[in-house]
């Protein structure tokens, strides 16, 4: 019992113990000033525009096939060679399609010479022999019958004889109708087999792929001595001129975009060159998930040195001569996604997290209503700086004349 009121005592006596002081020297080292470069927000006159990206893409990239089927004799072009509309980028074997031309003609010649014509006639059959034939047995069959209304009246033949005579009238009569129905169809046989002669003229044609534009050859697909099928791609012709620009406006921005406007962007690929281009087509719609709108532009002049899928930076005029409020970019500090500058307000630092700004030459612009003309912007040690923190302004400078110049 001894023992247990002993461990109580000794735990009261050391929960009672007095804490350590407080480093003072720390907490005044923590609470004192730090000391900033600052520099001042200021308000400009520009143009309103804004950096979104882009590609390029050629005006037309086809695969052009081949509408029939055959063996490749030669293939002209190859891969990065240019061409004009109407060169021959492939043939394939005529036989074939050749024999098929003479069947038909041969075929043609054939039914115009049951109806009488050449196969170099023109002109609309009126009649075939057998319908002429066939017309003089009819003649022949109506005299005799008008001859015999004339003696059965008078009692010279018997009734029989009339009646005999008055139907082979009439059998000469159908049998030239028919004849003269057999013409008509003969002759529609005829307009028939002259479509199957264009059409076995057309596949003999065919077997030579042209050009449907200039362009350049983006990729050779076949070779001399493949056999392709119908619709098999023989070349991709890619056209790059006009180059077309696509880019994605952001939603806020899309009322501004109006068919003629002018564009201007960069490549990385051509560095130190700015290149300009006109606004042509505009997406009617949104995109549902990026909330973006689509736009085409055509560049105004051709620049070989530009090639189609290249990535672009596509400044996009907006409005002109507009009042914004700009800071020194040196005094943006970006980091984890989020753009923010310190602002030196009553001594202390107010953090202002800022959206990606149109820039002017070494100034950005930043939202009007987080930050006013006049404001004394952090300059230095941003990577240390916090929100609240006390500081001293070391030495207020403006951004030197040059820099003002390139703005």
């Amino acid at each position: 019992m001894k023992r247990i009121i002993l461990f109580i005592l000794l735990g009261l006596s050391a929960c009672s113990r007095p804490q350590q002081p407080v480093d003072a020297h720390a907490a005044s080292k923590a609470a004192e000033p730090v000391e900033v470069q600052v520099g001042y927000a200021e308000r400009r006159r520009t143009d309103k525009s804004i950096s979104v990206t882009g590609s390029l893409s050629a005006d037309e990239t086809v695969a052009v096939s081949s509408e029939v089927q055959g063996r490749v004799l030669t293939v002209p072009y190859d891969f990065g060679q240019s061409v004009r509309k109407g060169d021959i980028l492939a043939e394939l074997d005529k036989t074939e399609y050749q024999i098929q031309v003479d069947r038909s003609k041969a075929a043609l010649a054939q039914a115009l010479a049951r109806l009488g014509l050449d196969a170099t006639s023109e002109q609309t059959p009126t009649a075939t022999p057998p319908m002429r034939q066939a017309q003089a047995q009819m003649e022949d069959a109506r005299f005799k019958y008008e001859s015999a209304q004339k003696l059965v009246k008078s009692g010279d033949i018997s009734q029989e004889r009339f009646q005999e005579l008055e139907k082979a009238f009439r059998a000469r009569q159908a049998a030239y109708e028919a004849t003269r129905d057999e013409m008509r169809t003969q002759w529609a046989s005829v307009d028939a087999m002259k479509v199957d002669v264009r059409l076995a003229e057309k596949r003999l044609r065919d077997t030579t792929i042209r050009a449907p534009f200039d362009g350049a050859i983006g990729e050779r697909k076949v070779g001399p001595g493949q056999y392709v099928k119908d619709n098999a791609p023989i070349v991709t012709l890619v056209k790059t001129n006009p180059m077309r620009v696509r880019a994605e406006v952001p939603e806020s921005a899309a009322a501004a975009v109006k068919i003629g406007t002018s564009i201007q962007f960069v490549t990385d690929a051509v560095p130190d060159a700015r290149f300009s281009a006109i606004v042509r087509e505009i997406n009617p719609a949104l995109n549902e998930q990026s909330r973006t709108l689509i736009v085409e532009a055509r560049l105004n002049v051709t620049d070989r040195r530009l090639r189609p899928g290249m990535f672009v930076q596509v400044q996009l005029l907006l409005a002109r001569d507009v009042e914004t409020v700009v800071v020194p970019r040196r005094a943006v500090y970006s980091v984890a996604g989020l753009t923010k500058v310190f602002v030196v307000r009553d001594g202390k630092l107010v953090e202002c997290k800022v959206p990606p700004g149109q820039t002017i030459g070494e100034w950005m612009e930043v939202p009007a209503d987080q930050i006013r003309q006049g404001d004394a912007i952090a300059l230095s040690d941003l990577a240390n700086l916090t929100n609240g923190q006390p500081v001293r302004v070391r030495k207020a400078q403006a951004i030197p004349a040059r820099e003002r110049a390139d703005a």
